[in-house]
């Protein structure tokens, strides 16, 4: 059973980064594409970013330019590197990844952005 663990979350100011990480139990090699979504509350779950088992990346358009995707072969680890944040990115982000026809998801870890 693929298990994707996210750690990272936190209360931060406006402006301000986090970086979040998602640890697979397995490699990541062996999925087809891993990925981070988010849910605010009241609102449907949303696509944030994701990268495809061959390095190729992509981002929500209004996301573009301030949040990052990465992952680590050897550590089996996948990260969102997030800048300037702002009060509306206040949610739960997911890790997921994909292999054929199955998604697995994390439990999510939850982002806060306040003064």
């Amino acid at each position: 059973q693929v298990q994707l663990v996210e750690s990272g979350g936190g209360l931060v100011q406006p402006g301000g980064s986090l970086r979040l990480s998602c640890a697979a139990s397995e490699s990541i090699l062996s999925f087809n594409a891993m990925g981070w979504y988010r849910q605010a509350p009241g609102k449907e779950r949303e696509f944030v970013a994701g990268m495809t088992s061959v390095g190729t990346t992509n981002y929500a358009d209004s996301l573009k330019g301030r949040f990052t995707i990465s992952r680590d072969y050897a550590k089996k680890m996948v990260y969102l590197q997030m800048n300037s944040l702002k009060p509306e990115d206040t949610a739960v982000y997911y890790c997921t990844a994909g292999r054929g026809p199955s998604s697995y998801w994390g439990q999510g870890t939850q982002v806060t952005v306040s003064s």
